[in-house]
């Protein structure tokens, strides 16, 4: 019986050295990191990644100072010693394991750090880790510690990594960011009781024709929103109505516009003003128009509508417009259809027009 408990107790007291020696750790060390553009210093960078290294308790890290003294007793200069080999050759004199080194670079409005773990003995990159974050520099640790996370394969926390992260945005050239201004060309149909205006013969202030008229005008836009495939736009269209009538009816649209460029698909809606000469007068019982003289009170409602006797006042209303561009090259044809709604008769319109992208020179 005794003999069976020495066993027990000797197999026990041999797996847990076992264990321990199983899960010593490995020790590593780093001498510096490059910094360019940034307001930290090289040294002040390793010192950084240092404590976020000691913090992961992973390693044994090599103390600052004993590093310090082997730069001083075998020459070595580190704001140079970045190499693989000199780094490598660093870690035998130091007897380490692992080696850390690395760079943080400012580049445009972000900041790149890359941070590399070195084998020594196998004398090889065991892995690499690049992160690109926003310019917040006084955020360098926790970019660090992000980066430091991401080499040694422990999760991170997404809300720090959404806030600081520098993702990659869409390209944007001259085939995703089009721009249609040009000239535009079509017809409308004034529906309702603007349609029966036109219709009715002058003498009643009628136009005396189709309630269907051309429109020759320009459209003018400017993109406030890009991202890569989608813009979103502000356009100004400009037209006059009616020229084959002699009584011009001019309209200044402004549209918050949508277009989706690879398919050519575009939406849009805002506030049209037009300009066209009102009257006001009542229908009669039999459904005739007439003017009000004066201040008679013709014991009728009242209204105002379209007269060709009258005077030129604006209105207001809403437009919708949906359209396709069609390409050819450098061509654009866009094809648009659209409808203002009124109380007194909505009005439908079809538009297309074109307009070239200028071919980019190359520099010679």
């Amino acid at each position: 019986m005794k003999l069976r408990w020495n066993i027990l107790i000797g197999v026990f007291l041999w797996g847990i050295t076992v264990i321990t020696f199983a899960q010593e750790k490995k020790s590593i060390a780093l001498i510096s990191i490059d910094t360019k553009g940034i307001e930290i210093t090289g040294e002040a960078m390793a010192n950084l990644v240092r404590l976020e290294l000691e913090k992961i308790d992973r390693f044994e890290v090599l103390d600052k100072y004993d590093v310090a003294d082997l730069i001083v007793d075998h020459n070595l200069d580190p704001k140079t010693a970045f190499g693989k080999t000199k780094v490598i050759e660093a870690g035998g004199l130091l007897n380490s394991d692992k080696m850390l080194t690395g760079s943080a670079e400012k580049f445009g409005d972000k900041i790149i750090i890359i941070l590399r773990l070195i084998d020594v003995k196998a004398a090889r990159i065991e892995k690499t880790s690049v992160m690109e974050f926003l310019d917040v520099q006084k955020e360098v640790q926790t970019m660090v510690k992000i980066t430091l996370n991401e080499l040694l394969d422990i999760p991170n926390d997404p809300h720090l990594v959404d806030l600081l992260i520098d993702y990659n945005v869409p390209i944007t050239n001259m085939k995703t960011n089009v721009n249609l201004s040009g000239p535009r060309m079509g017809a409308v149909y004034f529906m309702g009781e603007n349609g029966d205006r036109l219709r009715d013969s002058k003498d009643i202030g009628g136009y005396d024709m189709f309630p269907v008229a051309t429109m020759f005008g320009y459209q003018f836009e400017t993109q406030y929103l890009s991202a890569g495939n989608f813009q979103a736009l502000i356009e100004v269209v400009a037209t006059l109505n009616g020229l084959e009538t002699g009584k011009l009816i001019p309209s200044i649209a402004f549209l918050n516009g949508f277009r989706f460029n690879e398919s050519g698909w575009e939406f849009g809606l805002g506030p049209v003003v037009r300009v066209s000469k009102t009257a006001e007068g009542y229908y009669d019982d039999n459904g005739n128009w007439n003017l009000i003289n004066g201040d008679d009170s013709p014991g009728y409602p009242v209204v105002e509508r379209i007269d060709s006797r009258g005077t030129m006042k604006p209105s207001l209303s809403m437009v919708i417009a949906l359209g396709k561009t069609y390409k050819s090259g450098y061509l654009n044809v866009p094809f648009n259809v659209y409808y203002s709604p009124r109380k007194n008769g909505g009005i439908v319109g079809v538009t297309f027009g074109f307009n070239t992208m200028a071919k980019p020179q190359l520099n010679k």
